[in-house]
């Protein structure tokens, strides 16, 4: 007998009991950007390596540990997406869509990062995130933020996740800092981990996203990012805290809030939770004025956010907020008889052209009217449709409820939808 393939680790089916948990929340996901005017983008899945190299840093870990990189037939160095930021800023500038316009975009797929495989963590992963170019203002940045909160509040999650912001202030403060940090943390050496050695000469700011404790407790006494802001940046950070005000969105200012990627300036965020064990983060994002002119476009502003799904998902699910179990039918057909079939297949054809809502199954195979209804039963349909030969001679179908105490009725083709809305809706 053959070896059984089985999936690449880290490389997840999504099976029928799960599937349905995900359009619940990707339909409110768009529900919300719908709301906000966003329009979707798609980007392809594998784009050139320079892209990534450029946009997040050669020396990352995503660049230099992460990516799934290999070389095409004509020996272009081609990678599978880490992220979503980088491809929609390649697409808005290869079909100028950025350059002197505005912008609110979103995206929703499949992203690929070699780490270890965890609960809520895996090799490919999906993200769902918007990106907005062309504005400058801090307006902006709270509206990506009230965005991510109205996520929260459709999924009634608003109590379980907490917001932390802070600004990075302009390249040149942030270069300020990072010497400041750097000077800091050299007299300090003996006490960092093999990981933070690493990012001191490399990517100083990600020390302070250390999770090892000795190293937390020694940030705590850092300089603070705040104090190094300039002027400009402190005007922008005050305006987003009062727009956030005024909105009534409760907030966490933590001056050692960095992101992982090399293109963010001045307004950073993220939404934690401590409802999966030990504080993760749902959602992040921020500023990234220079990445546009960075990857060859012309100058222009940006700001957005990406969540994980599988995260999100998690969540919702452990906080009991998303439908457990759907049922892949409302209505279930059945087929007393051969000569009753294309009778039987007529009458769910038209309760699909009647009412798109309807999720008509029909049954298929023959067998007895026990073995039918098991089937409807297993499928969690609310009413079957028994169509024997009679019902079909007299164009009628036989509603039997299968949940609650409603009663089996005889009814005409032409008043089924009517009566399957009443049945439904109770």
């Amino acid at each position: 007998m053959a070896k059984t393939i089985q999936a690449i680790r880290g490389m997840n089916d999504c099976l029928p009991t799960e599937s349905g948990k995900w359009q619940q929340v990707e339909a409110g996901i768009r529900q919300v950007v719908a709301s906000y005017g966003y329009q979707e983008i798609r980007t392809p899945i594998v784009e050139s390596t320079d892209l990534f190299k450029r946009s997040i840093g050669e020396v990352t870990d995503i660049v230099e540990k992460e990516m799934y990189t290999f070389a095409d037939r004509n020996g272009d160095s081609l990678t599978l997406r880490p992220e979503g930021t980088a491809s929609a800023v390649r697409a808005g500038n290869e079909h100028g869509l950025i350059y002197n316009q505005q912008q609110r975009l979103w995206y929703m797929g499949p992203m690929f990062r070699h780490e270890r495989p965890q609960k809520g963590r895996y090799r490919q992963f999906h993200q769902f995130g918007v990106e907005t170019y062309g504005l400058a203002s801090a307006d902006i940045d709270a509206e990506v933020i009230l965005l991510s909160a109205r996520l929260w509040k459709l999924f009634g999650i608003s109590d379980h996740v907490t917001l932390q912001i802070n600004s990075l202030g302009s390249n040149e403060a942030r270069q300020n800092y990072k010497d400041a940090l750097v000077a800091y943390l050299k007299q300090h050496e003996s006490q960092l981990d093999e990981d933070s050695l690493r990012r001191l000469e490399s990517n100083p700011l990600r020390v302070l996203d250390s999770k090892n404790p000795q190293v937390q407790a020694l940030v705590s006494d850092a300089p603070s990012l705040l104090e190094y802001l300039d002027d400009d940046s402190k005007a922008h950070f005050a305006l987003l805290c009062e727009l956030l005000d005024n909105a009534g969105v409760a907030y966490e200012i933590n001056p050692r809030l960095v992101r992982g990627l090399d293109y963010y300036n001045r307004t950073v965020f993220e939404w934690v939770t401590e409802s999966l064990g030990a504080q993760g983060t749902v959602c992040a994002g921020g500023r990234y004025d220079g990445l546009v002119e960075q990857l060859g476009g012309k100058p222009a502003p940006g700001v957005g956010f990406a969540l994980g799904m599988e995260r999100l998902v998690l969540l919702l699910d452990t906080l009991e907020k998303i439908e457990q179990n759907q049922p892949a039918a409302d209505i279930y057909v059945t087929a007393l008889g051969d000569d009753t079939r294309g009778y039987a297949s007529q009458v769910a054809e038209s309760l699909r052209d009647s009412d798109s809502q309807f999720r008509v199954m029909l049954h298929c195979g023959g067998g007895n009217l026990k073995k039918q209804l098991k089937r409807a039963d297993k499928v969690g349909a609310s009413v079957a449709l028994l169509i024997g030969s009679e019902e079909m001679a007299a164009h009628q179908v036989t509603l039997k409820p299968l949940r609650g105490n409603g009663e089996q009725v005889n009814v005409a083709l032409s008043e089924l939808p009517a009566a399957l809305h009443n049945v439904l809706s109770v």
